[in-house]
């Protein structure tokens, strides 16, 4: 017990010592503890030149209309009113609805099967197969889109070519059928090795006691996969889904370039966002399509924070 005293008692002067530190420094703690807001302000300010202020510009502009005589004209919530009853608005959406319905968990799927089987070690050549799922991810949109349309073309497509050969048809990748298919297609090729890399990386950080314990319980890989390592995933499988679901409503680049092929079947309302481009840079109703940019907005939160409520119920139940 002496040695214990003595070893602590040199400690109380110097506690002592950071409190009156502390009170003489008001209370704030440490003097150096301002740095860290000198390090945060050079993003703030570039965040907020960047995007609030354009983002408050584009809300305060989309309350006034043009018009011939009087300029700019203060309507209130009207660009809004419109917006929601606007069938051509409603068309894209349920069309890009439509898309994450087709496309999503598909995608979502094979992404999660080419992360268990990269995780389960038994893969041969596993880094080199993770390299060229995710390469299509390292592609731009635009030149995938473009790709892909030298593909689908009807006339001088390989696919055409090749059913022309063998005497058949090859389908119509460009038509008004199959044209939304041909899209989700090239956002799968795009996205699925994202999305594989975030579920392999939740995979690497589950405790490898848990795979360990399960294989004393005598349980095999795919009982392991399907009892441990899928419900674990259940937060990353979340994550990946709301950006699906973002990014399905900001469809704008692979319709845009595969409208130039197709003019008749990709019209300017086909989906939300190459609607609001061409009210802004082709109509001129710069007012109108910034009301619709926030519409798409308010849509894309709302069916993200819907998602995470239904998620979150059957978690708990």
């Amino acid at each position: 017990m002496t040695a214990d005293t003595t070893s602590k008692a040199p400690l109380t002067p110097r506690i002592g010592r950071i409190a009156k530190r502390g009170k003489a420094a008001g209370g704030k703690g440490p003097r150096y503890a301002k740095a860290g807001y000198l390090f945060v302000a050079p993003f703030m300010i570039a965040f907020t030149a960047m995007f609030l202020v354009p983002l408050l510009y584009a809300a305060w502009f989309s309350l006034f209309r043009e018009q011939m005589i009087g300029g700019n004209v203060f309507v209130g919530l009207e660009n809004y009113t419109r917006a929601f009853t606007d069938p051509l608005l409603l068309e894209g959406l349920g069309r890009v609805a439509l898309f994450f319905l087709l496309q999503v968990p598909l995608m979502l799927a094979f992404a999660l099967l080419f992360a268990l089987a990269l995780d389960s070690g038994l893969l041969r050549l596993a880094k080199t197969v993770r390299l060229g799922i995710f390469l299509p991810y390292a592609v731009p949109s635009v030149v995938a889109a473009l790709m892909w349309g030298f593909l689908y073309g009807p006339d001088f497509g390989p696919i055409a070519q090749l059913a022309d050969r063998i005497g058949a048809t090859a389908p119509d990748f460009l038509g008004a059928d199959l044209m939304l298919g041909s899209i989700a297609n090239i956002v799968f090729w795009e996205f699925t090795g994202y999305n594989m890399i975030l579920l392999y990386a939740a995979l690497r950080a589950i405790p490898t006691e848990l795979y360990e314990a399960a294989s004393v319980d005598g349980a095999g890989a795919w009982r392991t996969a399907w009892s441990i390592k899928i419900p674990l995933l259940r937060p990353a499988i979340v994550l990946c889904s709301i950006f699906s679901i973002i990014g399905s409503f900001q469809l704008f680049n692979e319709p845009s370039v595969m409208r130039t092929l197709a003019p008749n079947v990709i019209v300017a309302d086909y989906t939300p966002n190459l609607y609001a481009y061409n009210l802004a840079f082709v109509g001129q109703e710069y007012n109108y399509a910034a009301a619709v940019s926030f519409v798409l907005g308010f849509v894309i939160m709302a069916g993200s924070y819907v998602f995470m409520l239904a998620t979150n119920r059957r978690s708990r139940s």
